[in-house]
């Protein structure tokens, strides 16, 4: 996976107001409750996936405040403390550690960012796949399919982007999806028929995690997905995984 040195500012800031609490529990996947401050405070999670790993009570969770005060919940869920289980006595705890003596990192489970992280990256040039491209347009409808961008330039063809999230690791594996997603599924064959077609097709997955030291598809939770995802690898669709930087500050790309 490509990656770098986070810079000084991230590609995707967070406000200054965002509040750290502890996870609770998970309520119909879209909806979380966290500890703050000894009151209990429920937050909007827009991640559909199982989040596999990343549930466990007392976790520390970083949530942003929603945009629209007058929301029903007031707050947004954007990353999860998982805790290192053994660290060298030597090693001091990172500077972004959400309270004092914890080791471990921040992993981004808001699935809005890798679409933001990909326009953002785009009009930065930090995408290497999109050199020469100079137009970068989000939630383009392509017969009846509506894709997360298209990339056009002088002289070259349509570049049809689907963005995904990807929070789970095995074995310094990242892997995606984290639960059986026929939506996935569909994505992939929208994009092969578009190589099909005489233009480029490709697959931006944004690993928000650091441990991620490869990249494959999660075979033994959606072995069809996964069956798609090398079909459309032999058809020309390409694979970008990157990996972000995730902290209270923001998120930054790799």
């Amino acid at each position: 996976m490509p990656d770098s040195s986070p810079c000084a500012a991230p590609l995707l800031p967070l406000p200054a107001s965002c509040i750290i609490g502890r996870f609770c529990r998970r309520h119909k996947r879209f909806s979380v409750l966290m500890e703050k401050d000894g009151l209990s405070v429920w937050v909007h999670s827009n991640n559909s996936g199982s989040m596999l790993g990343l549930t466990r009570p007392g976790a520390p969770l970083l949530a942003s405040p929603a945009a629209n005060p007058a929301r029903k919940l007031p707050y947004t869920q954007e990353a999860v403390w998982l805790e290192a289980r053994a660290v060298p006595p030597t090693v001091a705890p990172p500077e972004d550690a959400p309270f004092p003596g914890m080791y471990g990192f921040w992993v981004g489970v808001n699935t809005a960012v890798p679409n933001r992280m990909l326009e953002a990256a785009f009009q930065t040039g930090r995408l290497h796949f999109a050199r020469g491209y100079t137009e970068c347009r989000r939630e383009v409808r392509r017969g009846r399919s509506r894709l997360d961008a298209c990339l056009t330039g002088p002289s070259l063809p349509p570049l049809w982007v689907e963005c995904k999230n990807v929070t789970m690791v095995e074995d310094n594996m990242a892997m995606f999806p984290d639960a059986a997603s026929e939506r996935g599924q569909k994505h992939l064959r929208e994009l092969m028929d578009i190589v099909a077609a005489g233009e480029r097709a490709a697959m931006f997955y944004l690993v928000q995690r650091p441990d991620g030291r490869c990249f494959a598809p999660a075979d033994a939770i959606d072995p069809a997905y996964a069956a798609l995802f090398y079909e459309a690898v032999r058809a020309g669709v390409e694979m970008y995984p990157y990996r972000a930087h995730v902290g209270p500050a923001g998120i930054d790309l790799g």
